[in-house]
């Protein structure tokens, strides 16, 4: 029969392009857009320049190319930096079911060697497709999901980004099996990167497994072994995280035949994704009613113990950080009541110290409710209720957030966001001409073509 890894290699490594569904090539091809768009936006931000600065410090061969600055550096060094890139603004994709994922944050695993491999756009789709298949399908996989018990997501992403590397590379299904005992039996991540005070570490965990994964298929491909029973043998994932159910079934059911990328949602707001639906209903009902945000005395937000618990802890309601903002349920709802919105720029250094935001903290209640517990992680609910100085009392419920499969994002709309994140540090022109190539990709004859597109030209 082969282990659970050996059959999610044969998967990586037999997909071909023209197996897969044109709806999954369309979104794979928007996931791209959106992922690129969020890295160049993250190109000036602090961290990124200090990541930047330490992937110089490696020097390296110069195999495949950092978004933005057109400068290439060896393929773990670019993978990591790409992903970096892509993940820093928490403004990518978003896949949560039993588990949440970003899964575009695996894309660079696929860009950095196919860009080395000279391969074509459509190879890149492939891997993209598989990456996404192949991630989406471990977030079904555990009940309650592994988040649930103390692991960050990035424990999957350790098994998945191989298996993509793998395909980039071709690999033998046997190096492939490898690639992923190697990288899988090695980066687990504790879920206290995203708990309390955050740190950089919250939108580095998940870059980090996904260039462990290259560096295990580079390992790999040079006869090197690891864990072929990596989830079902001894000490495997089953035995050691016990503490959750695991159905198999769903991890390989349908594998090649079914494609989960349409499931998968966007981003309409750059933070924590439990944040988008209380965010929705404050927006809709500050809008549908016309509130005046200076009249506002009181917003209670219920929603998941999860969402009332590490989301709104004490540190979340003094917010110095990006990283701690973007976590905080109470500084999202106080911007959107606030200034009716939430962008990259409430995020940044000034505008964590603005006055009218703090005034509207100290008004925010967040609570957890035992019914909207029931519905999650299926439906993830939340309820707002806002009061006015005179007396009135306002209430909205969100069950599903802009930018998810159930109200999903336009090509328009999506374009719109692209254009948004890009305009800092890229002309009209060199937009366009992204823009043009993505939703084309199946075209380009070598990614190395693509990747040049991707230099900020101003």
């Amino acid at each position: 029969m082969g282990s659970i890894s050996r059959k999610m290699a044969q998967f990586a490594l037999s997909l071909t392009y023209d197996q897969i569904p044109e709806p999954a090539r369309v979104e794979a091809k928007r996931f791209l857009l959106d992922s690129v768009g969020c890295a160049l936006a993250a190109l000036d931000n602090e961290d990124m320049r200090q990541a930047f600065e330490y992937i110089q410090m490696f020097g390296g061969h110069e195999q495949a190319t950092v978004i933005g600055h057109g400068i290439k550096t060896d393929l773990g060094n670019a993978t990591l930096m790409n992903a970096l890139l892509i993940r820093a603004m928490d403004y990518n994709d978003i896949y949560w079911k039993q588990d949440p994922s970003h899964p575009s944050d695996i894309i660079p695993a696929a860009l950095a060697p196919a860009e080395y491999k000279s391969l074509t756009g459509r190879d890149l789709l492939v891997g993209i497709l598989i990456a996404y298949e192949l991630e989406m399908r471990l977030c079904l996989t555990a009940d309650p999901g592994v988040r649930e018990v103390g692991w960050h997501h990035a424990s999957l992403t350790q098994f998945v980004s191989p298996l993509v590397a793998a395909r980039m590379f071709g690999l033998t299904e046997d190096q492939a099996v490898a690639a992923c005992g190697i990288s899988g039996s090695s980066h687990f991540t504790l879920g206290g990167v995203v708990a309390g005070h955050l740190t950089n570490m919250k939108n580095t965990a998940d870059p980090m497994a996904t260039e462990a994964g290259v560096r295990a298929a580079m390992l790999a491909s040079t006869g090197y072994s690891g864990p072929v029973e990596l989830f079902e043998g001894k000490e495997g994932v089953f035995e050691v995280i016990g503490n959750v159910k695991w159905d198999v079934d769903k991890m390989l059911d349908g594998l090649g035949q079914e494609f989960l990328i349409t499931e998968c949602g966007y981003k309409a707001f750059p933070t924590e994704a439990l944040t988008h639906q209380p965010i929705t209903a404050v927006m809709e009902v500050m809008s549908e009613n016309g509130i005046d945000p200076h009249t506002v005395t009181d917003v209670v937000v219920e929603t998941t113990t999860r969402g009332a618990d590490i989301l709104s802890d004490p540190s979340k309601y003094e917010p110095k950080t990006k990283e701690t903002a973007d976590h905080s349920l109470p500084y999202c709802i106080a911007v959107a009541v606030t200034k009716g919105n939430v962008l990259p720029s409430d995020f940044e250094e000034e505008a964590l110290t603005d006055s009218f935001v703090w005034e509207m903290l100290s008004k925010i209640k967040v609570v957890a409710n035992a019914e909207i517990d029931a519905l999650f992680p299926g439906t993830k609910r939340a309820i707002v209720t806002i009061t006015t100085a005179d007396g009135a009392s306002f209430t909205k419920q969100a069950d599903y957030a802009k930018g998810r499969a159930e109200s999903p994002l336009s090509d328009e709309e999506l374009i719109d966001k692209f254009r948004a994140n890009a305009a800092q540090v890229m002309s009209e022109a060199q937009m366009a001409k992204i823009v043009d190539a993505t939703f084309a990709l199946e075209t380009i004859s070598t990614v190395g073509d693509y990747m040049k597109l991707l230099t900020r030209d101003r």
